[in-house]
């Protein structure tokens, strides 16, 4: 397969999974809205921060390194053995979901059960859906390596649909029920999204003339479970060492990822109301994130990871390969910088109008427009470092990635300290001034990375990372509007001043998109090629 037949399916993948995510986030936006009118904020604290943080950990620790390692690379490869690695992955989170288990509800503060009742039962019914979902993981990794486009977004986004409403029935009509409402519709969510990839997979398998059933290197669905290798070895070694280093590698990420939570949820520096304000904004303020950069960012990893060969310097492999990529990284950076900048300028001003229409006065007042304005701040440096380190660990050797190990651990304990101390200097938002630091560092070692590896080619794909004057120009003059317009027109003089102040900011950002046409013709003519190969080939499949 060519590189510029990998770049279409990765563009075909990530276009599709933008837009489709769109539509089921806007459905999911809007049951959340209003299942936050019915709940407390140490609910929502402990919930969202306390029980999503053991699934997430236990999850996070079980199968990050073997996705990693299982994509990377050609797909011709041994899946037999590359399917028994997978499989390992629900032993695995068995152990972390009975250890992370034991220490939540032996190591940490248990909460008044009459204020956030059945705890107990929350934490069993968390740590069995992180389970269940890794039983789904050879069928993930088998369908994004052979980039079934829709596959991934409609299963994720059916179940998390599924899981609101269910949340929302609940939450109505037994609201006693406490913790036992998000723990089994959190299950629920797990047993939908693994159906959905053994639905899918049993009924592509039961036709096997089909073009997508031939291209699978199985043939009925028991080549998905393990099996025995009579003449090999049971895993491929080579990948289980590649896991390895993933796995040190993702441990330490993980703490980067979720660092706040841990920090709130083992050193205590907040309450677990002012713990479910924070997580409500951070979620909020990570929307985009979740529907642009993650699935660019997972589309182009498969993408580069096809393209580029590990062991080998970018003047040792082919150089059509080595254009593409260094094209493609290119434009990337571009749009995630335009992408993270507009979210930025435009998200100061529209904070606090934001909050309020998704949760009432219990976001909009007190430190929820604060925090809002600082995630936008590091959404534009979320967006730059998902490309970066995209390219980056799809070039890297595994001795690379070893080294890499050591960086994330300083930027680990670093993250840690920063945290506890910036929290207790100026609250909760010292988390989003940590995480800035800390990112702008992942940041700084991914773009000298990148350097290094072009250095000696004529191909600088981190020129993508510099605007023209005029664009920065509209982009300040955008902010400076914007920012007038929030001081006299939002949030208290009604709604027709929202709409003026909403009308500002569509004219300005319309005006900042018509200058992004005008100066970035080159990153338009990306868009436009990729995005037509995309609809192109999505008529054909």
């Amino acid at each position: 397969m060519g590189s510029q037949e990998v770049l279409g399916q990765a563009a075909r993948l990530a276009s599709s999974g933008l837009l489709l995510q769109v539509v089921f986030r806007l459905i999911t936006f809007v049951l959340n809205a209003f299942i936050l009118r019915f709940l407390s904020k140490e609910i929502l604290g402990i919930v969202n921060v306390r029980l999503t943080l053991l699934y997430s950990t236990t999850i996070f620790l079980a199968r990050e390194a073997f996705r990693r390692a299982c994509l990377s690379g050609s797909t011709q490869r041994d899946w037999s053995q590359t399917i028994n690695l997978l499989w390992l992955t629900v032993p695995l989170g068995v152990f972390w979901s009975l250890f992370l288990g034991w220490v939540w509800l032996r190591l940490l503060e248990v909460p008044d059960p009459n204020v956030v009742p059945h705890y107990g039962a929350g934490v069993v019914l968390f740590g069995l859906s992180a389970v269940v979902e890794l039983l789904g993981e050879p069928f993930w990794v088998l369908a994004q390596a052979h980039m079934f486009v829709k596959l991934k977004v409609v299963a994720e986004s059916l179940s998390v649909i599924l899981k609101s409403v269910l949340t929302a029935f609940l939450v109505l009509w037994l609201p006693h029920w406490g913790l036992y409402i998000f723990s089994l519709a959190q299950l629920f969510y797990t047993a939908i999204l693994v159906l959905c990839y053994v639905t899918y997979f049993k009924k592509l398998l039961g036709f096997p003339k089909s073009t997508k059933q031939q291209a699978l290197p199985v043939s009925r669905m028991t080549d998905l479970l393990p099996n025995i290798l009579r003449s090999r070895a049971f895993i491929n070694w080579k990948e289980a060492k590649l896991t390895w280093s993933f796995f040190k590698q993702s441990f330490l990420k993980q703490i980067l990822t979720e660092g706040e939570r841990y920090v709130m949820t083992f050193l205590n520096v907040l309450n677990f109301g002012d713990q479910g304000i924070y997580d409500i904004v951070n979620n909020l303020g990570s929307l985009v994130a979740r529907l642009i950069f993650q699935p660019i960012e997972e589309s182009f990893y498969i993408f580069f990871a096809k393209v580029l060969e590990r062991e080998k310097d970018a003047t040792l492999q082919k150089q059509e390969d080595i254009a593409v990529a260094a094209a493609v990284l290119e434009s990337l950076l571009k749009l995630a910088l335009l992408a993270g900048l507009t979210i930025t300028v435009f998200g100061f001003a529209y904070s606090q109008l934001a909050l309020d229409i998704y949760g009432g006065a219990m976001l909009s007042s007190g430190s929820g427009p604060v925090l809002l304005r600082s995630y936008c701040l590091y959404v534009l440096l979320l967006a730059i470092n998902g490309v970066t380190e995209c390219f980056t660990f799809a070039a890297m050797s595994k001795e690379q990635v070893d080294r890499y190990n050591f960086t994330m651990l300083a930027l680990s304990f670093s993250f840690l300290v920063l945290s506890y101390l910036l929290t207790h200097w100026c609250g909760s938002v010292g988390f989003i001034l940590a995480n800035c630091f800390n990112m702008g560092i992942r940041i700084t070692q991914s773009l000298c990375f990148i350097h290094r590896y072009y250095r000696e080619s004529p191909h600088r794909p981190l020129a993508g990372l510099q605007l023209s004057p005029v664009l920065l120009g509209a982009f300040a003059l955008s902010g400076g509007i914007t920012g007038i317009s929030e001081v006299f027109l939002c949030c208290e003089q009604g709604w027709l001043a929202r709409l003026v102040h909403v009308a500002v900011g569509a004219f300005c950002l319309g005006a900042t998109l018509g200058t992004v046409f005008l100066t970035e013709t080159k990153l338009i003519h990306f868009l436009r090629t990729q995005l037509g190969v995309s609809r192109l080939t999505g008529k054909m499949t």
